[in-house]
């Protein structure tokens, strides 16, 4: 496979790449963001790219990949939800909308998270949004397109969240959560298992568009 990674400097997406490095069945995985990873591997190329609103100029080198893992994304904690639903909703869909147009082939797998709103209706700003996105990710003739709805997550193998509370809750938390996904695979994953879970939904498919905690963990 090749694969097209966004938000490879994040959490999930440190963990997501780790495991692509990892997959024999991983041909080449272009990571496409902001700033560098900083990572070097023999089938990694990364794609720095200031504008990711405007992908036009770069666009003749996001042409045969077959598998889109975004990982991009962005806590609504003190935003509004105009400015939430831009770098959600509309990035997201901006990008996605490209990438289908040059590759209609193409299986895309969107990470979003446990709670998200199907009804785009709800109270909750950052459920409604991500429901939105959702919805209309499930509406692009890509090949195939899967939600990944993951609760609590637990960084493995060094990684680290860049958001400085979450940094502050997994060290407080590190003693209960070691482990945890096994006691609460329901709620809990790792970025292990969560980049496994997605590499294997890219090569197999799955029966059902959304996957919780638990579909992630049986994985």
């Amino acid at each position: 496979m090749n694969i097209i990674l966004l938000g490879a400097t994040g959490m999930v997406g440190q963990g997501v790449l780790r495991e692509c490095f990892l997959d024999p069945d991983v041909k080449h995985v272009l990571a496409l963001g902001r700033s560098s990873t900083g990572q070097h591997h023999e089938k990694f190329r990364e794609l720095v790219h200031p504008d990711l609103f405007n992908l036009s100029p770069i666009e003749s080198q996001l042409s045969g990949y077959d598998v889109c893992l975004f990982c991009l994304g962005q806590s609504s904690v003190g935003m509004s939800e105009a400015d939430y639903r831009r770098v959600t909703y509309d990035l997201t869909l901006s990008v996605a909308q490209t990438l289908v147009k040059l590759n209609p082939a193409m299986t895309f797998i969107y990470v979003s998270g446990a709670g998200t709103d199907s009804t785009a209706t709800g109270r909750t700003m950052w459920a409604r949004v991500k429901g939105q996105i959702e919805n209309a990710l499930l509406q692009l003739p890509f090949k195939a397109a899967y939600m990944f709805r993951p609760a609590g997550i637990v960084p493995m193998h060094g990684i680290r969240s860049k958001t400085r509370l979450y940094r502050i809750i997994y060290y407080l938390t590190a003693p209960f959560l070691r482990g945890s996904h096994k006691y609460f695979p329901k709620y809990i994953t790792t970025t292990e298992q969560l980049g496994r879970a997605m590499l294997k939904v890219a090569k197999q498919d799955y029966p059902k568009p959304i996957l919780e905690s638990a579909d992630i963990n049986a994985l």
